[in-house]
């Protein structure tokens, strides 16, 4: 099974792909993890990424799928994965299309996670972060015990820029603009099937067993 995960930021495709991915014996293949783990490495790719990112720019598609390609390379890929968040645009697609075709493969499907945007906001919005210790709760899934307290050294609970409800917009809009002709071009192929991502875990998963439910 060769599968892709897409999804907005906080729509829970990267939950729902550990688990899937521990239960149908594959591997879950992030790129945030990828690069994460180049860079601590210090492989060529993640000494490349590095360089992007230290000029606060965007890493480019060759070294992200060059990323992706050397772990889809890997023995314990043969029998299938989930790939998570990826890819992100049609040229990453069509990148991803000629790279498992020169290992005889192809994606079997492509699911996406829709979630409407009051329910990203409210999840995206929500973390507070520990001013002292780094801690992270959530206001609505994992609260402190006193609010604006941390649990674990009592320090200030703080909500992050990046969380901001400005931000998070933005973040939202920006992908809704990258995706949409990733969509259609997935539809187009016939490889496309929504599934709702709000609701509880493990109702989600079930969509995602049954829509997958063909390949496996």
């Amino acid at each position: 099974m060769r599968v892709a995960f897409l999804g907005p930021p906080g729509a829970g495709k990267g939950t729902q792909a550990r688990e899937l991915a521990r239960e149908w014996g594959v591997p879950h293949v992030a790129t945030g993890d990828l690069l994460r783990e180049a860079l601590a490495a210090a492989t060529p790719l993640g000494l490349e990424a590095k360089r992007y990112m230290d000029q606060g720019a965007l890493v480019p598609d060759e070294v992200i799928i060059g990323a992706t390609a050397e772990r889809l390379r890997e023995a314990d890929a043969a029998r299938g994965f989930i790939l998570d968040g990826f890819p992100r645009t049609v040229a990453q697609a069509e990148a991803l299309a000629r790279l498992l075709a020169e290992q005889g493969q192809k994606l079997d499907a492509v699911i996406f996670f829709e979630v409407f945007e009051p329910e990203l906001l409210r999840r995206l919005t929500g973390r507070r972060v520990c001013r002292g210790c780094g801690a992270t709760f959530h206001v609505t899934f994992a609260p402190p015990r006193s609010a604006g307290v941390c649990d674990r050294c009592g320090g200030e609970l703080y909500q992050r820029e990046d969380d901001s409800e400005a931000t998070v917009l933005n973040r939202l809009q920006v992908f809704a603009r990258q995706t949409a002709p990733l969509l259609d071009h997935y539809r187009r192929q016939r490889l496309l099937t929504t599934v709702r991502g709000e609701g509880s875990i493990e109702s989600v998963r079930g969509e995602v067993r049954e829509a997958t439910g063909a390949l496996q």
